[in-house]
């Protein structure tokens, strides 16, 4: 095989964007090609003017975090709305397992608009605490290195999501928890808790039932992030176009 001129670092440069390119067009195999010989001439030095032969190794990096980065965005600002994880069922919080008891006991008495509240309410606290994560995320995405792109770049459609996963797991629950027990006390859930403990224990052979809202908020909310997460890489990996700022344009965009 013929070695590509150029330092190691260059070379290196450009086995990144061969990655990424296979990643990015393995559904359109004609542009891929179009678009990996572009590079190799840029990075070959073959190209009638280097600065017009395509985007460098850097801008290639650069452009793909900024795609997650405003894909986390779009994320944080879907889910952090009113209704962002209630009215999607894809996300919406039920009330938690060990509450079906309570939920069937009151039922049965026409108090299922008790928990159906404390329900919604559940919802509310996390589509409040969401915001906060976006801070999260833009720091994690600043802080990959070369090595962590070049995985991403070789992984599955979801690898980026994982990383971030991996990252800010902890981070994002310590953040988020404090946001979330102050969003329950905000949005009344509660005291809608209490309502329907209350009214719970005031029947008769009615096994004890306790649980942690704010972990249990917290832990599905970080779920929702992530699962949309996951669906804005995939969305970027096939179509990374679709953004708008002038790098993304210039990287992914028609050439």
């Amino acid at each position: 095989m013929k070695t590509i001129p150029g330092n190691p670092a260059k070379r290196q440069c450009l086995y990144t964007l061969c990655i990424l390119m296979t990643c990015i067009f393995i559904s359109s195999p004609v542009n891929a090609e179009n678009f990996f010989e572009k590079g190799l001439k840029f990075f070959s030095g073959s190209g009638e003017n280097e600065s017009q032969a395509g985007p460098t190794a850097n801008e290639v990096s650069k452009a793909f975090k900024q795609a997650l980065r405003l894909g986390a965005e779009d994320v944080v600002a879907q889910l952090g709305q009113k209704d962002g994880f209630n009215a999607d069922p894809n996300v919406h919080i039920p009330l938690p397992e060990k509450f079906e008891v309570v939920k069937t006991t009151l039922d049965k008495s026409g108090l299922s608009f008790l928990t159906d509240d404390l329900e919604l309410k559940l919802n509310r606290a996390a589509e409040k605490a969401t915001p906060e994560a976006k801070a999260l995320f833009v720091e994690a995405i600043r802080n990959m290195t070369f090595e962590d792109v070049m995985q991403i770049y070789k992984g599955p459609e979801d690898s980026a999501t994982k990383y971030f996963q991996g990252r800010m797991s902890a981070p994002l629950s310590e953040k988020m928890q404090p946001i979330v027990e102050n969003s329950l006390s905000r949005v009344g859930a509660i005291q809608s808790y209490d309502r329907v403990m209350d009214k719970y224990q005031s029947m008769p052979f009615v096994p004890d039932i306790k649980a942690n809202l704010t972990t249990y908020v917290t832990q599905k909310g970080m779920e929702g992030i992530f699962y949309y997460m996951a669906e804005e890489e995939a969305a970027i990996r096939q179509d990374p176009a679709k953004q708008t700022t002038e790098l993304l344009k210039r990287v992914f965009g028609s050439q």
